[in-house]
């Protein structure tokens, strides 16, 4: 028999200087939820009160406090030692859930033994979809059509468009490559047998590597839009760009060579190593034409 003091879905959630974000991540959580659940918060380092706060206005919320920023896979893996519930909903601060979308996710996960992750249907605050809900895995040739443009320009081509998987509708389940950290259910099974996040990931990819790895240990990983949430993309400060930019195409770099390196030849792997550095070098060119463009998030 299951244990009833036992939560099913513990939230992960990492922040860092988001204090009312984070308020309003986890008023909608707990109030979405129809299961029992905990919420474990993993402070990286903020300088706003975030940590009070949130003991303040939901005492019954784990908070692990860290000295220093130690970025998003290190400090999600804290937060995972301290997860108890049978299912680990990951969570940006500034994601806020719509009713029922805890209980849907875990709901499919109940029913699908063989499932390792699910998402929800992610939109913006635009309504337009989170182009990050849906991924496919960024082989060499996803790489390539997005920094040509094709991808942009046929979004909605199975070949060009697939990184995003804009051929397949939003309106209907499915299983995919790679859901978000912003908002993605796991289950701690999985997580037990495949490992936590990749430590040398700091701010982006992690989320992609763990999705490989949990389809390497025979997970799949599905989409559900009957359960939706919606992200509130932060913009990026102009004196972070350079940072944002450079972890993006170091984690783009990593998740290539751990992965694929080995299925391509040397000459392959410099292609992928010039693309990626040259968009690097690209946006750094473009930031310093326009100097007052703003980048999401």
């Amino acid at each position: 028999m299951p244990d009833p003091a036992k939560p099913i879905v513990s939230a992960l959630i990492v922040s860092h200087n988001a204090k009312d974000e984070l308020l309003q991540c986890l008023k909608s959580f707990f109030a979405s939820a129809d299961v029992p659940v905990e919420a474990v918060v993993v402070d990286d380092d903020s300088s706003d009160g975030s940590p009070a706060a949130v003991t303040d206005e939901f005492p019954q919320a784990t908070v692990l406090v860290q000295s220093k920023n130690l970025g998003y896979g290190r400090a999600a893996n804290i937060g995972l030692e301290r997860c108890q519930g049978r299912f680990v909903l990951l969570l940006s601060p500034h994601v806020a859930l719509d009713p029922q979308c805890v209980g849907r996710l875990a709901d499919f996960l109940l029913t699908r033994p063989d499932v390792g992750a699910v998402g929800p249907r992610l939109l913006l605050e635009d309504g337009s979809p989170d182009p990050d809900a849906r991924r496919a895995f960024p082989i060499p040739s996803t790489l390539f059509y997005q920094t040509v443009g094709l991808s942009k320009l046929f979004p909605r081509s199975p070949r060009f468009g697939r990184h995003n998987m804009g051929h397949v509708s939003e309106s209907d389940v499915h299983e995919m490559d790679a859901g978000t950290a912003a908002c993605l259910m796991l289950r701690t099974s999985a997580l037990d047998r495949v490992g936590f996040f990749d430590p040398r990931y700091f701010m982006f990819g992690e989320d992609l590597d763990l999705c490989y790895r949990l389809k390497l240990g025979g997970w799949k990983i599905f989409y559900v839009p009957s359960a939706s949430a919606t992200h509130r993309a932060q913009p990026t400060p102009p004196e972070r760009r350079r940072q944002v930019s450079y972890e993006r195409s170091r984690a783009m770099w990593t998740y290539h060579f751990k992965h694929h390196s080995e299925d391509v030849s040397a000459f392959g792997n410099g292609l992928v190593w010039a693309q990626i550095w040259g968009r690097y070098l690209a946006e750094r060119v473009r930031d310093a034409v326009r100097p007052n463009s703003r980048a999401a998030t």
